[in-house]
């Protein structure tokens, strides 16, 4: 008689661990004026009024007055107004002006308020933002352009 092995099966949700943080550089949560400009699929340059959400050495988040027509990998100009530019607590790549970069997702508006919005990566020299390390940031914007 044989007798089939017993089976104790475990089960693993795996959905229900939290995720890892797998950013490359720390994310700031700030509330700063900005702005984008690109070219449209005509070539007519376009310009928006944007608030920056986050910030960090390689990417913004960014949300828009009003609704933006950008297709997602859109090279975009993306500056900061230069009254905060000046502040030691943004990441070096943002105080120098315009910095190009790429949009890489759209959030769309949404019924209850949320105005669309955009994630950008910064086309900056990776080897420079290696060499910067990860920046921690001690303060908030706010608190330094005030």
């Amino acid at each position: 008689m044989d007798q089939a092995p017993a089976f104790n099966h475990i089960w693993d949700d795996s959905s229900s661990t939290p995720a890892r943080n797998q950013r490359v550089t720390e994310r700031r949560p700030v509330a700063l004026p900005a702005r984008l400009t690109w070219k449209d699929q005509h070539g007519t340059t376009r310009f928006a009024s944007v608030v920056t959400r986050d910030v960090s050495e390689i990417g913004v988040f960014v949300e828009c007055q009003s609704a933006v027509s950008i297709p997602l990998f859109r090279l975009v100009q993306f500056q900061l107004e230069r009254e905060i530019r000046k502040s030691d607590v943004l990441p070096e790549t943002l105080r120098t002006g315009q910095v190009l970069s790429a949009v890489y997702r759209v959030s769309p508006a949404n019924k209850s308020g949320k105005p669309q919005g955009l994630a950008l990566r910064l086309m900056v020299d990776p080897k420079r933002a290696a060499a910067t390390g990860p920046r921690v940031f001690s303060n908030t914007v706010q608190d330094r352009a005030s």
